[in-house]
């Protein structure tokens, strides 16, 4: 994947954006923003359109094309001035250079989920790079890597590799459509977590656009730089076009299951187990479960199951023999087990997981329709098992009738490799002591329903505390949360002492580091957004931004 060369063609309706822009409040700034991607353009190029202002045809469905979460559609949420879509390095280039000497912020959407819009979001005049054309996959078996550009999603990578071979695969995500871009960009966990690491473990190399608009590779970035985009988290350092992944071997065979149990409390029980089992279970076995409640569509009341799904690095049989050691309670039959390909595999846990419904190629590739409930989700770690009392309060709640339509508790187990690995290898310090990690997922249909659901995840997040990771409470990158550190309904600092509310719960003891590489490379903080690492210079400067409490949920 080769992105040197030299700037490439805006030119296509640059002449129609400045008829459109000319009749804008910010017309003229806007103007002089796209003369000067002109300027830094070529005129050999016939590309597509790349640029979409609100009044071009296009801007709309490319905008609301990737928002997951309704809640961030609203005609009060602040739209771009203009959104980009490049389709090669240099655009991405010109787009950060005339950015920054027009005063416009960039917001950088790779297409997955992004829990509180902060790809796509601001508060002030901004420009969106929406890499949706940037979606590659280059597959190399015989050195088992890949290139995949940022602006295409995990199935899209999955697909590729299974076109290729049935030997090789990657420990990217159970959803498919969680974009490339920031699912490396967090650390990026996965139901191989438990063999090969996180995600970002297995980046071996990336094309990379800093502050300036220049393009580097590993060699020119430097070794910092590369440690802090593994994981940092993404909006802070630049944009990453393309990463180049070490794919890892799996079986020819690989089994799935997928065990759906209605709740009473046995089942109840076997949750509890579960967090005695998982973390500790073979490396080539990982088992989640997910306890779901909602309202019943049939007679009112109230519905739980708990699901357990896992999959296991080899064949049926000797999963059987693993379970019937170390978690009999299940009661696992050979019925349950589906012997199939890794490939196939990512499908059937997508499937099982509840996000995704359809054929592989569908499953894996086909942009499923945007969402119609509206959602919010926290993450923790937990150190040692939850008690079983503590547990009880949790089911307390869910069994809840009426004001809470579905929530959802996910927990997924570390152990194995991630025992093994470093804090900071990458900015991603929750290895070994942090056996589970927990999602509470909480979704809702009506707009006027949302300080009711969001209050209620709130206190469940507070109930959990006592139960949960201390000093800091853990949360994990890729599940943003702009509950943390909000300073008041005003806005949120960002000053660092307030930054690192959030960046030591996120990054640990890597915070401080990720500052240091930031000070480096984007002294200025151009690259900002809610949530981004702070350069030093900025400390003690307490630097408000006005939030749209829409968005933000303030």
């Amino acid at each position: 994947m080769n992105f040197v060369g030299s700037y490439s063609s805006f030119i296509s309706l640059l002449l129609l954006a400045y008829a459109i822009l000319s009749s804008s409040s910010d017309g003229n700034n806007l103007e002089d923003f796209l003369h000067c991607i002109s300027l830094h353009s070529s005129t050999n190029d016939s590309n597509s359109i790349l640029i979409h202002t609100p009044s071009s045809p296009s801007y709309s469905s490319i905008l609301n094309f990737n928002i997951r979460n309704p809640r961030f559609w609203g005609s009060d949420t602040h739209k771009p001035v203009a959104i980009i879509t490049p389709s090669q390095a240099s655009h991405v280039q010109a787009s950060v250079i005339c950015c920054k000497n027009h005063g416009f912020q960039i917001r950088t959407r790779s297409g997955g989920h992004d829990f509180e819009g902060l790809s796509y979001v601001s508060s002030v005049p901004f420009v969106l790079i929406d890499l949706i054309n940037l979606n590659s996959v280059t597959v190399d078996t015989k050195d088992s890597t890949a290139w995949v550009q940022s602006g295409a999603t995990i199935g899209e990578l999955y697909y590729r590799i299974g076109e290729k071979t049935k030997t090789l695969g990657f420990p990217g995500a159970v959803v498919p459509n969680v974009g490339v871009g920031g699912f490396l960009s967090g650390g990026g966990f996965g139901p191989m977590v438990r063999k090969y690491g996180l995600a970002a473990d297995n980046v071996v190399d990336a094309y990379f656009v800093d502050a300036n608009g220049k393009l580097h590779d590993r060699k020119s970035m430097g070794d910092d730089l590369f440690w802090a985009i593994r994981g940092g988290g993404g909006g802070s350092f630049g944009i990453v076009l393309a990463w180049k992944l070490k794919l890892v071997p799996v079986p020819a065979i690989v089994t799935c299951i997928a065990i759906n149990k209605t709740w009473d409390q046995s089942v109840a029980k076997l949750v509890h187990q579960w967090q005695y089992v998982a973390p500790e279970a073979d490396e080539n076995l990982f088992i989640s479960v997910t306890v779901t409640a909602r309202n019943s569509s049939e007679g009112g009341g109230r519905m739980m199951r708990a699901l357990f799904f896992s999959l296991f690095l080899g064949k049926a049989e000797e999963l059987l023999y693993i379970m019937e050691k170390s978690f009999p309670e299940l009661g696992l039959k050979k019925e349950d087990c589906i012997e199939t390909s890794w490939i196939e595999s990512t499908a059937i846990l997508s499937i099982a997981s509840g996000f995704v419904s359809g054929e592989l190629s569908e499953v894996l590739v086909k942009k499923p329709p945007l969402n119609s409930r509206r959602y919010k989700v926290k993450s923790d770690f937990a150190t040692e098992p939850i008690p079983e009392t503590a547990m009880e309060g949790i089911w307390e709640r869910f069994k809840i009738i009426g004001g809470i339509e579905t929530v959802k508790l996910i927990l997924n187990p570390h152990g194995g490799k991630m025992n093994e690995i470093s804090e900071t290898k990458t900015p991603s310090p929750y290895r070994a002591g942090y056996p589970i990690k927990i999602f509470y997922y909480v979704l809702w249909e009506q707009p006027d329903a949302d300080a009711r659901h969001l209050g209620w995840t709130r206190e469940l997040y507070n109930y959990m505390t006592p139960f949960v990771s201390k000093s800091p409470r853990a949360v994990y990158a890729n599940c943003r949360d702009l509950d943390i550190g909000r300073n008041n309904e005003e806005g949120i600092s960002t000053s660092y002492e307030e930054a690192s509310v959030w960046g030591l719960k996120y990054f640990g003891n890597n915070f401080e580091k990720l500052v240091e590489v930031k000070t480096k490379v984007d002294p200025l903080n151009f690259f900002f957004h809610e949530q981004s690492i702070p350069p030093a210079a900025r400390r003690g400067i307490q630097a408000k931004v006005s939030l749209c409490p829409d968005v933000f949920d303030l």
